[in-house]
């Protein structure tokens, strides 16, 4: 489990309990990090969001 450092100075523990970001591990770490854009959430929780390009595996094709 690594610790990211939010745009706000806030450590964000991330877990692996989210089989839909799965492979996608690093790239969430920068999002946390350096968000292209962070909204606020409806309970007042920011949301970072960042592009990324999706891995396409040949199975998928």
């Amino acid at each position: 489990m690594d610790v990211a450092k939010s745009k706000n100075g806030v450590p964000i523990r991330l877990t692996e309990e989210h089989s839909e970001m799965a492979g996608y591990y690093f790239e969430v770490l920068e999002t946390v990090e350096g968000p292209e854009a962070v909204y606020e959430g409806r309970a007042g929780e920011c949301i970072a969001l960042r592009e990324i390009e999706k891995q396409i595996r040949k199975m998928d094709l």
